[in-house]
């Protein structure tokens, strides 16, 4: 019952998130070292960042509020109602705008992914206080699958960019808050999801073989299933 209370409040926590997110991702979705957008590029109209628009602006908002719901939901359940659900929830919805850039420019903005290290390991130790183990294995999570997605991104004719390895240390935070297996998890899920994708747009003739593809939602999603995957495993399991 408090699993599925959980995905309740966290498919609506979720929905109204994503539905927030269409206008900031706009904004966003600029190239590197240019600034935020301000005015709309049709009607040159000011932006806020919530609100009101005089166009569709960034992708459609029930999209990213489905998206949002579906990851809430999962971390719901995973979570129930516990405290420990706020903060993978705030990593949720930033998660869906964070996909939402890379997939329009291909970047993940230092403006949200540094600040929310930051938070995230604040947020982290709130949540760890008599269990400092848990709080360790967070920091080492970040190292280790920072690392490894640095040294990746190093190798000769990778398609991994510095975005990409700031993103790993944020999700090494929360995965190995959780344990080594969702560390795991995180660091060779999205390769298993972007490989088809690849394959696909591959086929398709979308993209080409030196074509460097977003590799920011894999990462995402990838950290989500192993979240709520390895859950759903062992309840199934009876672990």
């Amino acid at each position: 019952m408090t699993a599925l209370a959980g995905a309740l409040v966290g498919a609506t926590a979720g929905a109204l998130g994503g539905a927030l997110v269409p206008l900031p991702a706009y904004r966003l979705s600029v190239p590197r070292d240019s600034p935020v957008r301000a005015t709309c590029e049709t009607c040159e109209a000011p932006l806020a960042w919530w609100g009101r628009r005089c166009h569709r602006l960034g992708p459609p908002w029930w999209l990213l509020a489905t998206v949002g719901a579906v990851a809430g939901a999962g971390l719901g359940w995973r979570f129930g109602l516990s405290v420990a659900l706020v903060p993978y929830l705030l990593l949720g919805v930033l998660g869906v705008l964070l996909a939402a850039i890379d997939l329009a420019c291909r970047r993940l903005p230092n403006a949200l992914v540094q600040p929310a290290i930051g938070a995230g390991a604040v947020l982290l130790a709130a949540l760890s206080v008599g269990d400092w183990p848990a709080l360790a294995r967070a920091g080492l999570g970040a190292l280790v699958l920072g690392g490894a997605y640095l040294a990746l991104a190093l190798l000769p004719g990778a398609n991994l960019g510095f975005g990409d390895v700031k993103l790993a240390v944020l999700l090494g935070l929360f995965l190995g808050w959780l344990g080594w297996a969702e560390v795991l998890g995180g660091l060779l899920l999205p390769f298993l999801l972007n490989g088809p994708v690849a394959l696909v747009l591959l086929a398709a003739r979308r993209v080409g073989r030196r074509t460097m593809l977003p590799f920011g939602p894999a990462m995402l999603a990838g950290a989500w299933l192993a979240i709520v995957g390895r859950h759903w495993l062992l309840g199934a399991l009876g672990g």
